[in-house]
């Protein structure tokens, strides 16, 4: 039996070396969900590219290689790799993809161009106005097939008009992919995520204590206390610490680039007020109260309802009298030379 290993690294993620056809072990690692890859060339993990290993898969598949007769090693290294390093392969591999769903979609409008001429072809082919069939005749046989021949032509041709369809939006979709991770509202939102992230992992770290029940009647809190994290756990807990900083330090970056940049707007407490009208969801709204991290809104004509909405999504704001608000060195800057009461 062949010798096996299994690797993981962030960068390539979780590959398998030493396989060959019919040597019996696609059966064992189609049953633990592994992947063929026709461009790596190996049986792979899915989505194990820049995450920790998923050390129960690789060693189910190991176990069961080696009940099958296999000799398997194991070659893990849980090293993360710099955001900054990641983000670009991202945005790589996605040029790459479209490039190649561009290039699928030509060859199939191709193949549709082709299919739609060869069904002009056979309709041509049929005798003209619709002459109907004349059962009996010498000319039967040869329209019947000449009426089968245009059919299958057309039946060709408009399947392959859907396979270019359906080629050409995947490749619109991808094109957009790495547009939508870096759009303003998903950058603020995954800083939002990954402060929350941190702050959990550092209380990990240190240790921390939560109230549970408070008793109404004597006052007395029970508190439920974790230990800070020791052995191999705090090392674990230390490395995540480090390269989810590193993360929220990136995005922070692209962040500020985004608010420089004009595409994206910082709006906070200190800029928006009580009164104003905020833009969410395409609709105008008043702020009824600010908050630290959201606004409470309602309607402007009036009603009960309201609701919280954090700052980032915030996607316009004018002061009471619908004149613009702008932010000029994180200032709030009413701009008196538009709106209703402009001169």
């Amino acid at each position: 039996m062949s010798a096996l290993t299994i690797t993981h690294t962030h960068a390539e993620g979780t590959l398998i070396d030493g396989t060959s056809r019919g040597d019996g072990s696609a059966e064992i690692l189609k049953a633990q969900r592994w992947r063929w890859s026709r461009n790596l060339g190996s049986w792979y993990i899915p989505q194990s590219r820049d995450r920790r290993a998923k050390l129960p898969q690789i060693n189910a598949t190991a176990t069961a290689l080696r009940a099958a007769g296999f000799t398997v090693e194991l070659d893990i290294d849980d090293t993360y790799r710099p955001t900054a390093c990641v983000e670009a392969d991202k945005i790589a591999r996605q040029a790459a993809r479209v490039d190649a769903l561009d290039a699928k979609a030509d060859r199939k409008a191709g193949t549709a161009e082709a299919a739609w001429a060869a069904d002009q072809a056979a309709h041509d082919a049929l005798p003209e106005g619709g002459e109907p069939i004349k059962v009996g005749h010498h000319s039967e046989t040869r329209h019947r097939r000449a009426v089968e021949k245009s059919w299958n032509a057309l039946s060709k041709a408009v399947a392959a008009e859907r396979e270019a369809a359906t080629a050409r939006g995947r490749a619109d979709a991808a094109a957009k992919t790495t547009d939508r991770r870096y759009a303003p509202v998903t950058v603020a939102r995954r800083i939002d995520k990954l402060t929350a992230e941190l702050r959990r992992l550092e209380r990990d770290r240190d240790g921390y204590t939560r109230t549970l029940h408070t008793n109404k009647q004597t006052g007395q809190k029970y508190v439920e206390t974790h230990e800070a994290a020791s052995g191999d756990y705090r090392e674990r807990v230390l490395a995540e610490i480090e390269h989810t900083a590193d993360e929220l330090a990136y995005w922070k970056g692209v962040r500020a680039h985004q608010i420089d940049a004009g595409t994206a707007t910082a709006y906070n407490r200190d800029v928006v007020a009580v009164g104003d009208l905020v833009r969410y969801v395409g609709h105008f709204h008043r702020v009824l109260k600010v908050n630290a991290k959201t606004v409470t809104i309602g309607s402007i004509v009036g009603g009960s309802w309201t609701d919280r909405v954090p700052y980032t999504e915030i996607r316009g704001l004018r002061d009471g009298q619908g004149r613009p608000v702008r932010i000029d060195d994180g200032a709030r800057v009413v701009d008196l030379d538009t709106g209703p009461d402009a001169a």
